[in-house]
């Protein structure tokens, strides 16, 4: 696989091109979106992603990477709480791709960012304060379950954060618990991400990027123990089955 791949100096060529673009196209698109807010919630999100597919699009032109979709009979399911493998800066966005009209939870300190923060607030997320201690899952559950009850699925990152490839996961149970308090499927996905755009790098590895969907977990009646283990199994045992580990030199 080495031996197949540019020089280097194309590699970092190419990423520096994206990155690029990727920074004036945030720039430029910030307006569209706070101006979406006018819109209903669901065209805001229609608005947005025609942004991700433009991102999508120019990683694809300058970086050569591409994407399969496995499970795909699954993504049409709302609502449902979706626990996402977290490897790399490219499922923050594209899976938006697959779950057009999710919810993301993120932080409250996004929407103080100038122009960035605005627009971000006009989507309408789940907005947690991390100061507020043990209150946090409050929020997130009562949010959740507004969000649930009007038809949105809602995309966690049940890591919490990026973690290195081939690192023992560390899955927390607050996602699980969002799922048994709303009474929302949860939609396990695997990726491998994280092998072609690493985590804190700049450089960026020609290849096809799996994402795998597995089907919807049951959380009617059930602890949230027993849902994050059923999840976090899938998962993993996916993932031993798409990533490939030591695929390139970095």
């Amino acid at each position: 696989m080495t031996n197949t791949l540019p020089p280097r100096p194309v590699l970092y060529l190419r990423s520096l091109l994206f990155w690029v673009v990727f920074a004036i196209s945030i720039a430029v698109y910030w307006l569209p979106v706070l101006v979406s807010v006018v819109l209903p919630l669901r065209r805001r999100y229609d608005v947005v992603n025609l942004w991700v597919r433009f991102v999508i699009w120019w990683l694809k032109v300058t970086c050569k990477i591409n994407f399969e979709l496995r499970g795909s009979e699954h993504t049409a399911l709302e609502p449902a709480i979706i626990f996402a493998k977290h490897q790399s800066t490219w499922e923050t966005f594209a899976l938006k791709l697959f779950f057009p009209h999710s919810v993301y939870v993120a932080k409250r300190e996004l929407l103080w960012i100038p122009f960035f923060g605005w627009a971000f607030a006009a989507l309408d997320y789940i907005y947690i304060n991390r100061s507020a201690g043990r209150r946090v899952m409050v929020q997130l559950i009562d949010q959740a379950r507004i969000k649930v009850n009007n038809g949105f699925s809602i995309t966690i990152f049940p890591e919490g954060t990026r973690t290195p490839l081939g690192a023992a996961p560390a899955y927390k149970k607050g996602g699980a618990v969002i799922a048994v308090k709303t009474g929302a499927p949860v939609l396990p996905v695997a990726h491998n991400a994280g092998e072609f755009w690493p985590r804190h790098s700049f450089l960026k590895w020609p290849g096809t990027i799996t994402i795998s969907v597995g089907p919807p977990i049951p959380t009617d009646n059930r602890n949230a123990d027993d849902v994050l283990l059923e999840a976090s199994t899938w998962i993993e045992n996916e993932m031993e089955k798409i990533y490939v580990p030591q695929r390139f030199p970095y």
